[in-house]
């Protein structure tokens, strides 16, 4: 069996070395970590993660703790999960998935949480564990997300420029920071190009934003564009307009949020806006690993730049 006299033999270091790059990356240059990591991987050798733990009064565990409900196919937080899993991987910790009724079962390290809510806070202020937020929060809480004001402004500045006439923003009904700034977005750029906003908010279901599209589409001319506050919402009001056999993108834009799997399948095939969701579940995870070695200390946030991916659903006038 390898051990560590083994890989510090084959890398030219000392044992305390091999030992501070297994514990304590942090603490070790890029040089002497690639070093230790190509012997380590020459010499098929495995830290025992359950001796590290121990000897740090650790679980290497993290729990993902989801406040809202999602189905767990949905390709948004799979790839979520796939980038904090990855990234905790890389640290020898492991991910536990769990509900409401499962929080206390069992020990971990820290938290991360999405999909909290207003109501949540009571609750969240007494954790005693390190934790961070995967998505914006009114708070002060550490967390990560994307600047959902940047995306709308993008997206609202994307329609105005293939001329769309009249802009309309099909938001999500919840009161909660992330709609806010993509509201505030779309809002500013329409001030700044001198149009008037129209706002209609939905549960974020695409039969909603379909059956608005299809009972009130007399009330919206050619040449008007949807700037969606989700993908989910903007292939609602493609169906809506196809019902109407309405011309998609010559007559009508439609701009979705996300950038997750939903956009491609739909028809045509959407312009949205897309979230780094797989970078910034990696994010998450580095951000917690730094607070549990930190022992709590705050993080700030992380904001990723979204990015616009013009497709079939808007005009392909040169900006």
């Amino acid at each position: 069996m390898t051990t560590l006299s083994d890989v510090a033999k084959k890398a030219n270091v000392s044992k305390m070395t091999v030992s501070r790059v297994i514990n304590h990356p942090e603490k070790v240059t890029d040089e002497l970590k690639e070093l230790v990591f190509k012997a380590m991987k020459d010499l098929d050798y495995k830290p025992n993660v359950a001796a590290k733990a121990l000897a740090n009064n650790r679980t290497q565990v993290v729990k993902f703790f989801i406040l809202e409900e999602i189905d767990t196919t949905e390709p948004y937080y799979m790839n979520l999960l796939m980038g904090i899993s990855k990234e905790l991987d890389k640290h020898q910790y492991s991910l536990q998935l769990v509900t409401e009724n499962s929080f206390d079962l069992g020990q971990s390290d820290g938290y991360i949480i999405t999909g909290m809510r207003e109501e949540h806070n009571d609750w969240v202020e007494r954790l005693e564990k390190p934790f961070v937020l995967f998505g914006e929060n009114r708070y002060g809480y550490d967390f990560v997300d994307t600047d959902n004001t940047l995306g709308t402004e993008m997206a609202t500045e994307h329609a105005i420029k293939q001329g769309y006439e009249k802009i309309v923003y099909v938001g999500i009904d919840v009161k909660e920071p992330f709609e806010f700034s993509r509201e505030a977005g779309y809002i500013n750029t329409m001030q700044r190009y001198k149009k008037v906003p129209e706002i209609v908010r939905f549960e974020n279901r695409s039969r909603y934003s379909n059956q608005f599209i299809d009972e009130q589409f007399a009330r919206y001319p050619k040449n008007t564009a949807f700037v969606c506050s989700s993908d989910r919402l903007a292939i609602g009001v493609e169906r809506g307009l196809q019902k109407h056999e309405a011309n998609i993108p010559k007559d009508y834009g439609v701009i979705g949020f996300d950038g997750v799997f939903l956009d491609q399948i739909a028809y045509p095939r959407l312009t949205t806006i897309k979230q780094s969701v797989v970078e910034m579940g990696a994010s998450c995870a580095t951000m917690l690993l730094n607070k549990i070695n930190q022992k709590g200390a705050p993080q700030g946030n992380q904001l990723f730049e979204p990015k616009l991916i013009v497709r079939g659903s808007t005009k392909l006038k040169e900006e």
